[in-house]
């Protein structure tokens, strides 16, 4: 019987830390691709001299992603509308709109494929109703925000409502910024979105106790 419960504990242990492992790597990982998304975009803007948003509001700024759109943005649906341009990807629906933008071909990123299931993982998706899409480790769109009222700010304010600043002052002062959802699919810390996530430390909306990345921070 002692023996049964060291064998036990010892397994839960081990499980517990290979978790946290894994969670460690999967923030890596998305910290990792926000910087490679807020780069691509910069590098598009030195080329280009403008942002690559076939802009319709010139009023808002642009937001590529799914869920709440910041203040001041307007939604301009999944990221995979500006995806395809920095990824000079021409085979989707879109393809007239990125020759447009993206006359000189050339590819600003190279996402790898994401994990194939019925929630795609960790790279550019081609699972039925988010093809194209650029997914965290958790099954979330990265979520882009651009200036493309060209201000130097995104939107009016922080698309976190933390009074304590942990997500940083709003509006933000940047040309882009991206993020990812992370554990629970939604802005900040608390009840997960659907069976798909799981719920997670903190409160909705704020960035302080959640799990979510931030390209800024």
């Amino acid at each position: 019987m002692v023996v049964m419960l060291i064998i036990i504990l010892l397994f839960s242990l081990l499980f517990t830390a290979g978790a946290g492992m894994f969670e460690r790597a999967r923030k890596v990982q998305a910290k990792n691709d926000l910087t490679q998304i807020v780069t691509a975009v910069s590098a598009y803007y030195t080329e280009y001299g403008k942002y690559p948003v076939t802009v319709t509001d010139n009023t808002k700024d642009a937001y590529f992603g799914s869920g709440t759109t910041p203040t001041g943005c307007l939604s301009y649906t999944g990221n995979d509308k500006l995806l395809n341009v920095l990824r000079n990807f021409t085979g989707g629906s879109d393809s007239a709109n990125v020759i447009l933008l993206n006359p000189r071909q050339i590819v600003f990123i190279s996402p790898r494929s994401a994990q194939i299931g019925t929630l795609p993982r960790g790279g550019i998706s081609q699972t039925a109703g988010s093809v194209g899409q650029y997914m965290d480790p958790w099954g979330s769109q990265y979520s882009v925000a651009i200036d493309t009222t060209y201000d130097n700010q995104i939107g009016t304010a922080n698309p976190y409502s933390d009074t304590d600043g942990s997500a940083g002052a709003g509006p933000l002062q940047q040309g882009v910024i991206a993020y990812s959802l992370a554990k629970n699919g939604a802005v900040g810390g608390g009840t997960k979105l659907n069976a798909s996530f799981v719920d997670e430390l903190g409160t909705a909306g704020k960035f302080k106790g959640s799990s979510d990345i931030l390209s800024w921070q």
